[in-house]
């Protein structure tokens, strides 16, 4: 029986050497009123380093980062820092993209969509 856990130790410090790390652009999706609210997290990042676009129905959130300069002569033992780019989309059907807002604080990104009002379209079909 072992009652030290297998990382006590650092034994897993190297387990991702050597694996090209992505980044989890993590995010929280909820409803606020009349909006749905998207609250992801970006930590580390600048404005300059976010773009949102919105094309048929998919709103695309994409993040760049340049690798940093003053990486020369370090002879890293982990890294997990990301450089690089990445993006996530989100369906958001119709919407109108003028009244989408975005918002950046702090290292969390919210974006704030409309809802569209919904038009009832149910019809009862009477059988013959």
């Amino acid at each position: 029986m072992n009652l030290i856990p297998r990382s006590f130790f650092l034994d897993d410090f190297f387990d991702d050497f050597g694996k090209v790390k992505t980044v989890d652009m993590k995010c929280d999706v909820y409803e606020e009123g009349n909006d749905y609210v998207i609250e992801m997290d970006a930590p580390g990042l600048k404005k300059e380093d976010i773009d949102i676009d919105v094309d048929k129905g998919y709103l695309t959130v994409s993040i760049s980062r340049n690798v940093e300069n003053s990486d020369e002569g370090k002879n890293y033992i982990r890294k997990e820092r990301f450089y690089g780019s990445t993006r996530r989309q989100f369906y958001i059907g119709d919407a109108s993209e003028d009244d989408i807002k975005a918002n950046f604080d702090h290292g969390v990104l919210k974006i704030v969509v409309p809802k569209k009002e919904e038009i009832q379209s149910k019809k009862k079909i009477e059988i013959e």
